[in-house]
């Protein structure tokens, strides 16, 4: 009981750094504008780490690999961090430690999934309830380069815009083959 709950709240950290690294790396990919509190929040919570590793790790072909490899290495951190507290010390070889390794990377990418999966359902609603908030540029911004393709194939019915269903249905699916891979190549990870 007490091992499950130190996991669920060394998960909800790294999760939630995980996630602010990544949020600030779709704004700065997507060129969202900073000047809002959710981007003044993302900085706050992620400067500290991004800007001394920008000075070893430049950007590429307009990629904040800083940041990218950042949300990687919290992941890393993290499951590694839960193999070294439930398992014995014995059980860490060079396998382990690239299974880890491979395994931050699926996390990173689930976490990324989740990221849209929310900017997608926040650009929905807030095109119905509220597209002048503060918030709908940035999340409009983070969701567009992926309703974009879609928009084009499925056309509006009744002037309703279909694509967002039809994303959170392709990322659903995603995220249930990211899960099952997950589960079939890690079987040692708890819940």
């Amino acid at each position: 009981m007490l091992a499950q709950l130190l996991y669920q709240v060394i998960d909800w950290l790294f999760g939630f750094f995980t996630l602010a690294l990544l949020a600030r790396f779709a704004m700065q990919w997507t060129r969202a504008s900073f000047r809002n509190p959710l981007g003044q929040f993302v900085v706050a919570v992620t400067d500290w780490a991004v800007v001394p590793v920008r000075r070893l790790v430049p950007s590429a072909f307009g990629v904040d690999l800083a940041t990218l490899l950042l949300a990687w290495l919290a992941q890393a951190m993290f499951h590694g961090l839960v193999f070294g507290l439930f398992t014995a010390a014995a059980a860490i070889t060079p396998g382990t430690i690239a299974s880890l390794a491979l395994l931050a990377v699926v996390t990173t990418v689930r976490l990324a999934i989740y990221l849209l999966f929310g900017a997608v359902i926040v650009s929905a609603l807030l095109s119905w309830i509220n597209p002048y908030a503060p918030l709908a540029p940035v999340v409009n911004a983070i969701a567009l380069p992926f309703l974009r393709p879609l928009q084009r194939l499925i056309p509006t019915i009744g002037g309703v815009d279909l694509s967002p269903l039809v994303l959170l249905l392709v990322l659903q699916v995603l995220l249930s083959l990211l899960t099952s891979v997950q589960r079939s190549l890690f079987p040692f990870l708890p819940g």
